[in-house]
């Protein structure tokens, strides 16, 4: 009898023991658990503007799962894009650099326009190998990493994303645009040799959101990087017919977007981050993921008829795409991580594209090899997401020494507080505005007020010096009578068909 209350207390003691150490395991060395990583979806969207969004005032277009989104984390209503155009943008993401420090200023191959006023410098059409991609660093930090949409970085197969760091690369290759190499835009065929032509009819923009599901469903037993840069809602504009009917009916005289195509390419792209986050909560991954959404550049306003913009509006922004004022460079910006920042909060502090590579390494916990370590120029937000504290920084800043059809010439720009000062080279010409009390850009303050427009100036030419920003200079070409004149109220537009299909 004593042998059998020995054995049994021995019993006890192995199971509660048993009991201890399995209710304090590392949360990843548990079956079936998530990692104790998060996981980190960075959902980039292709000329999507600052209003584009429900939750950023659109007046017709629709998104439920991207505003959902919003109130899971923080929107920032004073995000910008690193450029008025999406390759230098992307550069910066995967750096963490200013385009201008990359010298990868504009859209790969931009636009030429040869005997204009001033001549661009021969700038790098692509992302240099030489660079430590943030897919690399996470790839080094213990992540599977994946690409899945357009990529825009360069034209040869070298420079694609299995070159920088990803482990599988869906859909990306040098094409800005899905109607490149003789493709049907948003319906297979789709011929893009990144991604197997589906059924007659099908969506792109569906068919890569199933290609995001199945990528976190095989994956999510182990922390991953997962790159979803949509080719939505880049012209061609091409929806479902279905969806263009809903809104040719609920488009009303004054909206400021009046698009049915538009808006219902919109809603495309919102349906597809709905699927993801449908997905990551049927996997059980949500509250431990870190979801990134942005847009590359602002919205494109195309051509007019009547006076009215024919794809999208930025109001009460000033211009769009292409372009140096608000409405092309400030887009939306959402951060959510259930598990570990406040839901339902709004934030007015600058932040701009290279300020994701360092958010995201210090949200995650990641090191930089030192034999590698990039010098980064944004700064890391993460302490402003988990705890509200307003990151130091004096101004963030633009370059942009190209032509744009849309009507932009090159420039330079910088944010400072609630100042922004515009350098337009070709006019020789300083702008100044107060962004508190002009958010449409429309007062030019530098004969008022010239101590500060010096101030920015010179924070301008010291910040292109100390990241060795190329400039134009004097065009020995320039003929005044055969310069293109480019410009929004000319009727320049993107199609699969003009200038810009691949932009």
């Amino acid at each position: 009898m004593k042998f059998v209350k020995i054995l049994t207390l021995l019993l006890l003691i192995a199971v509660s023991l048993s009991a201890f150490l399995t209710l304090h395991q590392p949360k990843d060395n548990r079956p079936g658990s998530a990692p104790a990583k998060p996981n980190v979806i960075l959902v980039l969207v292709d000329d999507l503007g600052w209003t584009d969004l429900s939750a950023y005032g659109s007046d017709l277009y629709q998104t439920p799962n991207v505003d959902a989104l919003a109130k899971d984390g923080v929107r920032f209503t004073d995000a910008y894009s690193a450029c008025t155009v999406c390759s230098p943008t992307r550069a910066s993401l995967m750096t963490g650099k200013y385009p201008a420090r990359l010298h990868c200023t504009d859209w790969i191959a931009g636009h030429k326009k040869p005997y204009a006023k001033l001549q661009v410098p021969d700038w790098t059409m692509y992302l240099p190998d030489s660079e430590y991609t943030l897919a690399e660093a996470l790839k080094d930090n213990g992540y599977t990493t994946a690409h899945i949409g357009k990529w825009h970085l360069g034209e040869a197969e070298k420079n694609w994303p299995e070159r920088h760091g990803f482990d599988l690369n869906l859909a990306g290759w040098s094409a800005g645009s899905p109607v490149a190499n003789g493709g049907k835009g948003y319906f297979s065929p789709y011929k893009n040799p990144r991604l197997q032509d589906g059924p007659p009819g099908e969506y792109l923009t569906e068919r890569l959101a199933d290609e995001v599901a199945q990528f976190i469903r095989t994956n999510k037993g182990k922390p991953f990087f997962l790159n979803y840069w949509l080719y939505q809602v880049h012209t061609p504009l091409q929806a479902k017919q279905e969806k263009i009917d809903k809104y040719k009916a609920l488009v009303k005289a004054g909206n400021h977007h009046i698009n049915p195509t538009y808006a219902a390419m919109v809603e495309h792209m919102d349906e597809a981050v709905g699927k993801m986050m449908r997905t990551l909560r049927e996997t059980g991954l949500y509250e431990n993921t870190i979801v990134i959404f942005y847009s590359d550049n602002g919205g494109l306003r195309g051509n007019y008829e009547n006076g009215r913009k024919t794809v999208t509006d930025n109001f009460p922004l000033r211009s769009g795409k292409g372009d140096v004022f608000e409405g092309g460079v400030r887009v939306p910006l959402i951060v959510s991580w259930p598990a570990k920042i406040k839901a339902g909060r709004e934030s007015n502090v600058p932040a701009i594209s290279p300020d994701i590579y360092p958010t995201i390494l210090s949200l995650t916990g990641g090191n930089v090899k030192s034999s590698v370590k990039p010098n980064l120029d944004g700064v890391d937000l993460s302490g402003l997401l988990l705890a509200n504290k307003t990151p130091n920084r004096k101004a963030i800043f633009w370059h942009y020494p190209h032509y744009h059809l849309e009507g932009a010439k090159p420039y330079s720009a910088v944010r400072m507080g609630d100042w922004k000062l515009v350098e337009v080279f070709e006019q020789d010409s300083l702008q100044l505005f107060n962004l508190k009390g002009d958010i449409g850009e429309k007062r030019n303050l530098a004969t008022t007020n010239p101590a500060k427009t010096k101030e920015l100036h010179n924070a301008l030419i010291a910040w292109r010096k100390q990241v060795g920003a190329q400039m134009p200079i004097k065009n020995p070409n320039h003929d005044p009578a055969r310069e293109e004149v480019w410009g929004s109220a000319k009727g320049a537009t993107e199609s699969g068909a003009q200038k810009g299909k691949n932009e």
